[in-house]
């Protein structure tokens, strides 16, 4: 199933808050080539060993907990819709409601639909013989597509980012009438840094999708795109960098060993275009993925980027869904064509919409039975030739007792069907002292079990000391480095983000820069600035989880980044 929703910060969706700003105290700064969070790395290793031996940290006995081998259910974890704001209500009782993505129905320069479907409304037009009316639902293409496929809840009417998303909800079984190919032009590309893309036209002769994968692959380039389950952009770009490796057959092997060259070599895959963009802001990445109507409404990347169209284009088509009656489909078809008027579409390009109408796409479409196996391709290769080594962190201070670890239990169980078979994981819990609940393994079946049971009896209780959980994780990261060279660390912490014994972040900040880990932080009940501090120095990214979509927030995490 495909997987989405996600982190729509991106998007838009502020169900999930990512922090790609620098909190106080954690601000990067050139210094000799390091920043000011960073040392030497054998100064890191002695502080790390010196930081360990204070710590008392104890090994748990292992024990095994019953394993749930069924596939992960979407629906299940899918939230509420309300979940998801309504935009624009329905003013009559004869109405159709419409997901839409987030870039144009939601306010401001991406509130272009809202303000049509709004004026739409006010005009009170009539179908066979009664008012009508729409009612608009702010929601990311990728969790749209896996509400609609998936049953759980299916509206009269989608206009998705682009056409691959409707082609996805077609080969799930549920019927689509195309009733309009675009509601307003937009195009997908790649935003270069000026100084790398002159380099790039000096060594490859031009700047396209095929010059630009072959500078990924070369490592010429450090580019980074969207999670392709829950992004249009990046969806979008998977299978244009597929084409540029094989346009005969994007699965075949020459493309999946292309695509491992390439993704060995690609830093950063977001789960959002917010935290994408804060990463290039850092000097991380010197390109990366973005639709051109955000693109010209972003003052920062004017005069320092340069955009290069890739891919299918961003129309925003329109669909009905389903078998909706004459006077439903009447109303998608009346509103279609009220979209369409000259004004509407002068107000869409004055939101950054219907420029580059020049482009035409040189991608074939693709049904949606290719693109979701492009997609489990990416989800089983997107590491390269990399294997992730994860240890989650988990507080169980007394703060967390009750509803706090419930959910954080919760999550991790169900979260964990995301992981990925080929990777390997560990666990800790802190609260006054540390616990190393499960040393690092391989996720095979008895490390799943294992895994399962040492979540199932975290107990709450004592003090909070996060950043001495952090450190175990570190010492354990290393340990698993030197003996398993080539794995690709990562650390999540699951926490209310106080901190109140033990280190602080001021002691570990420079060795969480120095290792470069991402530290991912979910937040329960949680001091969000706290955890913000913490995600903020490698770029990773902070969630809210106290709320009722917590499981499928976390589980499009995991997606992404296991």
């Amino acid at each position: 199933m495909g997987r989405a929703g996600k982190f729509l910060l991106f998007a838009g969706i502020s169900l999930v808050v990512v922090f790609g700003l620098v909190y106080a105290g954690v601000k990067l700064t050139s210094n000799n080539g390091k920043t000011e969070k960073e040392i030497a790395i054998a100064d890191a290793n002695k502080l790390l060993n010196s930081y360990y031996a204070n710590i008392a940290a104890t090994t748990a006995q292992p024990v095994k907990g019953q394993i749930d081998l069924n596939p992960a259910n979407v629906a299940d974890s899918l939230p509420d819709i309300e979940k998801f704001p309504v935009t624009v209500p329905n003013t009559t009782d004869s109405f159709i409601e419409i997901f839409s993505s987030t870039e144009k129905s939601g306010s401001g320069v991406d509130g272009w639909l809202t303000d049509v479907a709004t004026e739409f409304n006010k005009t009170k037009p009539e179908v066979a013989g009664k008012p009508a009316s729409v009612k608009v639902r702010n929601i990311a293409s990728g969790t749209a597509t896996d509400y609609i496929r998936s049953g759980k809840y299916v509206p009269d009417a989608f206009t998705p980012s682009n056409e691959l998303w409707g082609e996805m909800v077609k080969a799930s079984g549920v019927k689509v009438e195309k009733v309009a190919d675009r509601l307003a032009g937009n195009v997908p590309g790649i935003v270069i840094a000026k100084a790398k893309y002159d380099a790039l036209v000096a060594k490859y002769g031009a700047v396209n999708a095929k010059t630009v994968a072959e500078a990924v692959a070369n490592n010429d380039l450090a580019m980074g795109y969207t999670d392709p389950f829950a992004s249009s952009t990046g969806l979008n770009f998977l299978v244009t960098a597929l084409h540029t490796f094989d346009s005969a057959n994007l699965l075949g092997d020459k493309a999946v060993q292309a695509f491992e060259r390439f993704q060995t070599n690609v830093p950063f895959i977001a789960s959002t275009t917010i935290q994408m963009r804060d990463a290039a802001k850092s000097g991380m990445l010197d390109a990366f993925v973005l639709e051109y109507q955000t693109y010209t409404n972003a003052e920062d990347l004017k005069g320092g980027y340069v955009f290069t169209p890739f891919g299918a284009r961003h129309d925003s088509p329109l669909y009905a869904l389903g078998d909706l009656s004459a006077d439903k489909l009447a109303i998608v078809k009346k509103f279609a064509e009220f979209v369409a008027q000259d004004k509407y579409q002068k107000a869409a390009k004055d939101k950054g919409f219907n420029n580059l109408d020049d482009y035409k796409s040189d991608l074939a479409t693709a049904g949606g039975d290719l693109l979701m196996a492009a997609q489990k391709l990416w989800k089983d290769k997107k590491n390269g030739s990399k294997t992730m080594s994860a240890v989650f962190v988990a507080d169980v201070s007394g703060s967390m007792a009750g509803e706090p670890l419930k959910r954080l239990k919760e999550s991790l169980l169900k979260g964990q069907k995301y992981l990925g078979k080929d990777n390997r994981i560990g666990l800790v819990s802190y609260s006054s002292d540390v616990s190393i609940d499960l040393p690092i393994g391989t996720y095979d079946t008895t490390q799943q079990s294992l895994f399962v049971g040492a979540i199932n009896r975290l107990q709450a209780g004592g003090n909070t000391a996060t950043f001495d959980g952090i450190v175990v994780a570190l010492k354990m990261l290393q340990d698993d480095m030197a003996a398993n060279p080539g794995v690709k660390p990562i650390i999540f912490v699951l926490s209310d983000g106080e901190t109140n014994v033990g280190y602080t972040l001021k002691q570990v900040e420079k060795l969480i820069g120095t290792y470069k880990i991402p530290i991912y932080t979910v937040g329960y009940n949680a001091n969000i600035k706290a955890l913000q501090s913490i995600s903020s120095i490698n770029e990773a990214a902070s969630i809210n989880a106290d709320t009722d979509d917590v499981v499928y927030k976390i589980s499009n995490l995991f997606n992404v980044q296991m």
